[in-house]
């Protein structure tokens, strides 16, 4: 299983790739789990981070001054690998989450499948004793018919 640890370990390696210039979009293929049933593929762009919607609008107007303590550099290498290494934790959640609930289906479908088989057998097999012991008794009258 894997856990924040090697999410951890991946997303330093892939933020060092991304900086060194190795690759230039990063995405995060994986299933979101809907329920036991459905579970969704989802596209996420992990590197470079995708600016959402709402930022425009939180935007400082054009003629403010905004001053960043510690400066953006800084800001931007201690927040990038963090958001990395939760993005990759939350999809190995999710892909764990997705696998259960296959799983769970899988089994549950399984275990109805076993049942009816049961039941066929179970029919099948009365059957065939009925029929053997209807046999039984036409050779017994038969036989006390020929007496």
């Amino acid at each position: 299983n894997l856990g924040f640890t090697e999410a951890e370990a991946i997303a330093e390696e892939l933020v060092a790739m991304f900086e060194a210039g190795r690759f230039d979009v990063a995405h995060l293929i994986y299933p979101v789990f809907k329920s036991a049933l459905a579970q969704d593929p989802t596209v996420v762009q992990l590197l470079p981070v995708p600016a959402t919607a709402g930022t425009a609008d939180a935007a400082p107007a054009a003629d403010a001054v905004v001053e960043y303590e510690p400066d953006e550099e800084t800001i931007l290498g201690a927040l990038l690998p963090r958001y990395v290494r939760t993005q990759l934790f939350v999809a190995l959640l999710e892909r764990e989450a997705s696998e259960q609930g296959a799983s769970m289906t899988a089994m549950d479908n399984a275990t109805r499948n076993a049942g009816d088989l049961i039941n066929k057998l179970t029919i099948q097999y009365n059957r065939s004793r009925q029929a053997a012991i209807t046999t039984e008794l036409i050779e017994i009258i038969a036989g006390a018919e020929a007496v």
